[in-house]
């Protein structure tokens, strides 16, 4: 997939420039050690014109990602927002994903950095796991353990190790991972959350050993909303193999269905799961066409 071309612009420690003038520094921590810290946000064209969902929110903890492994926050969220949303007019873009990157400067040294900067990309990009009922397996490769990392702070990093349990998944014909955590309960899929429905009831694993998404609670102040039941406890395999139907959620993959786990195919028809219903509202939401404080 190409991501950007001549024309396109970046937002740049300040400034608007060309993505393919921008350079790369060679001597940085981020490229080196994957010192930085990042965030996932998508714009909608809404009949109320562009909306960036929940902006504030991802900046806030894009801000409290920095924080947690001492990397230089010093800029102002409003503005950033302010930002992105002239940057997507500078691109003529309507519907994007939009990727902020706050990354530090040259040291190599295994030291807390002493400044950082800031780019603001976007692109046009769909549905990142696309929009057919996904095949999913658990993956060999176990979800980092909390004590080791900020599990709940998006860092640059620890992509390292979704990208090592996709690409698992992927080999083996599947379209996504399922993680454990330390303790051998379900934590998520390789950058996104999952639910699972059993008798008319959602179940998705607890904070703590997840990174606590913006888009998991989204769905669960619809379900509020909608008066089903949420219930947050650990998840077993068995639990996730015998459950009705299943789903994950995050930002670029929006809500996505389950068609089977480790070759177990979930017998409920998809569109009438609670999670189809969910898929419906969340879209609603986002594009604005119903009014969201009614909804939470």
């Amino acid at each position: 997939m190409q991501y950007y071309n001549q024309e396109t612009y970046i937002y740049l420690d300040g400034d608007f420039v060309k993505a393919t003038d921008a350079g790369i520094d060679l001597f940085g921590q981020s490229l080196h050690y994957g010192y930085g810290a990042f965030e996932g946000l998508r714009a909608y064209s809404t009949h109320h014109g562009i909306r960036i969902f929940k902006a504030e929110e991802h900046f806030i903890r894009l801000q409290h990602s920095c924080e947690a492994i001492n990397l230089p926050y010093p800029w102002d969220n409003q503005v950033l927002i302010e930002k992105s949303y002239a940057l997507l007019e500078a691109n003529n873009l309507r519907s994007a994903y939009i990727r902020p990157l706050v990354f530090s400067g040259s040291n190599m040294h295994l030291t807390s950095a002493k400044d950082a900067h800031i780019m603001i990309a976007a692109w046009e990009w769909g549905p990142y796991l696309g929009q057919n009922l996904l095949r999913v397996c658990t993956s060999k490769v176990q979800r980092l353990h909390p004590k080791s990392f900020h599990i709940e702070a998006k860092v640059s990093g620890q992509y390292i190790n979704a990208i090592l349990a996709s690409s698992e998944a992927i080999r083996e014909g599947y379209d996504e991972a399922l993680m454990l955590d330390h303790d051998g309960f379900l934590a998520q899929a390789s950058s996104e959350n999952l639910f699972i429905e059993k008798d008319l009831k959602l179940y998705t694993p607890p904070l703590g050993n997840i990174f606590p998404g913006i888009t998991r609670q989204t769905v669960i102040e619809l379900c509020k909303g909608l008066n089903i039941d949420v219930v947050e406890k650990k998840l077993t395999i068995q639990d996730v193999h015998e459950a009705d139907s299943a789903f994950l959620c995050g930002t670029a993959a929006e809500i996505i269905g389950i068609k089977e786990v480790d070759g177990i195919i979930y017998k409920e028809d998809w569109e009438h799961t609670i999670g189809a219903s969910i898929q419906r509202k969340y879209k609603k939401l986002v594009l604005e066409e119903e009014n969201y404080e009614v909804i939470i």
